[in-house]
């Protein structure tokens, strides 16, 4: 073979080497809305290509969960960035994470961190109950989720479907503030008054915004975008007299054997970043930050004034696959 033809093979071969050591591959259930713009920030700033796998609305988290632990023994992936607190602990306790303690996370407040490294959490949302004004008005806001349990509210009211997504991880954390009994009490309650389960969030958001039913539960993001489209619609925080609201802030973690630890580090820190709060609470989505003083707009709450749930990220995780078999039972499957 000529040594021009080798000289070619070789250089090719180089390149498609040095093209893999300059990519990072990242499983995400934040929406790609909001996602993709920051981790387009990341490929520009570093250098480094993001190959990108989101998940789709009705399936949020789940999806891209069964996807990682089906690749365990033959990892795809580098970081997963989920849009709740829990996901990320279900794939520790199969002993699928990387521990890694990012410089960027020193200023973050440790409730938020794994004390040994495996995931770290920022910018946050909450549950809250989004309703439509023109049927909802004065005293009639309902200021629990228990208020849903009352007779006004019967066949007015929707959630998601608590399977998947955030609807899952609050059920779960019901599920851990109430105990088993209590909470089986106040699902079954719900059913009996009629409510709507449908496929996700925006789905509520959409059936509130149209007057089609009067209220729901969705996360703060859902409910920005409501009035952001002009709805009328009003967002009430549940229980900030008792139990408090589920505070969901984002979570990273490195996938053990991923392709690429060194890469997965540099993005790790990169969404740790002050500057992706920053950017994550001024984006549609109106995230809040979990370091009090990033900069946020006047509409994004600060954390420090919500009232959250107490809740512990490994016992939530915990309970959210113990509760499976009656959740799934309460939806119809």
């Amino acid at each position: 073979m000529p040594l021009y033809i080798i000289a070619i093979v070789l250089l090719l071969a180089l390149s498609e080497a040095w093209a893999k050591a300059q990519e990072v591959v990242v499983y995400t259930s934040v929406d790609k809305l909001f996602s993709e713009p920051i981790l387009r920030g990341f490929q520009r700033e570093s250098g480094i290509r993001v190959k990108a796998i989101f998940d789709t609305e009705e399936a949020k988290s789940t999806g891209i969960v069964n996807r990682l632990i089906a690749e365990k023994d033959n990892p795809q992936a580098d970081v997963f960035w989920s849009g709740d607190p829990v996901r990320p602990v279900l794939l520790e306790r199969r002993g699928m994470l990387e521990p890694y303690r990012s410089p960027s996370a020193r200023d973050i407040p440790e409730i938020y961190k794994d004390e040994e490294g495996y995931w770290t959490g920022f910018s946050a949302r909450a549950r809250v109950i989004l309703y439509n004004k023109g049927l909802v008005g004065g005293d009639e806001v309902p200021k629990s989720v228990y208020d849903f349990l009352k007779p006004r509210w019967s066949g007015r009211l929707a959630i998601a479907s608590p399977l998947f997504g955030t609807t899952s991880v609050h059920a779960a954390a019901l599920f851990g503030v109430l105990g088993d009994e209590g909470a089986e009490r106040f699902f079954d309650a719900l059913k009996a008054n009629g409510v709507r389960v449908v496929s996700s969030n925006g789905e509520v958001r959409r059936l509130v915004s149209r007057g089609e039913i009067a209220a729901g539960i969705v996360d703060t993001d859902d409910a920005h975008v409501a009035v952001l489209e002009g709805k009328s619609v009003g967002v009430a925080y549940p229980d900030q007299g008792g139990m408090g609201t589920l505070v969901m802030p984002n979570m990273v973690c490195i996938i053990k054997g991923g392709p690429d630890l060194e890469n997965s580090k540099k993005l790790v820190d990169y969404l740790l970043s002050e500057e992706v709060e920053e950017r994550l609470a001024l984006a549609e989505c109106a995230q809040m930050p979990v370091r009090s003083w990033v900069r946020r707009p006047a509409h994004v709450d600060s954390l420090e004034k919500i009232k959250s749930m107490s809740i512990d990220y490994r016992e939530v995780a915990a309970k959210l696959e113990e509760i499976h078999p009656y959740i799934k039972s309460w939806v119809g499957y």
